[in-house]
């Protein structure tokens, strides 16, 4: 559950922002003028990296958003079954079990080593296409 804080105006396309407390990647980020009595605001569109539904969001610019930290590892694939994959991390030697889908599943084979993504709790096999 770690993460930090950054302005409206800092964030870029391709970062990572925390929408309804899910990490999301920016696709598309849009600033409006500010106007007579108002003061200018940022548009985000951004895809879920753990369900990839698409979020939308309006800040004025100098609000502060919360950013995931987000931790990429690896782990080796213990066993496969039922759209589940158990994993051992490379470095700390922990076991666990990630939901994966069935299209993934014929690219992962027990084995081989796999990247992973870990943010805010959740983690996520991320598979080159």
């Amino acid at each position: 559950m770690s993460w930090t804080e950054a302005e409206v105006r800092e964030l870029k396309v391709g970062r990572y922002i925390l929408i309804d407390d899910s990490p999301c990647r920016i696709v598309d980020i849009t600033m409006s003028k500010p106007g007579k009595h108002g003061e200018a605001k940022g548009r985000i569109v951004a895809i879920g990296v753990f369900d990839n539904q698409k979020h939308s969001v309006v800040y004025p610019v100098k609000h502060k958003v919360k950013v995931p930290v987000i931790t990429k590892k690896n782990a080796q694939v213990l066993s496969i079954a039922n759209n589940e994959v158990q994993l051992m991390d490379s470095e700390t030697f922990e076991t666990f079990v990630i939901p994966v889908d069935p299209a993934d599943l014929e690219k992962i084979k027990p084995g081989m080593e796999v990247p992973y993504w870990e943010a805010m709790g959740q983690r996520k096999i991320m598979l080159q296409n």
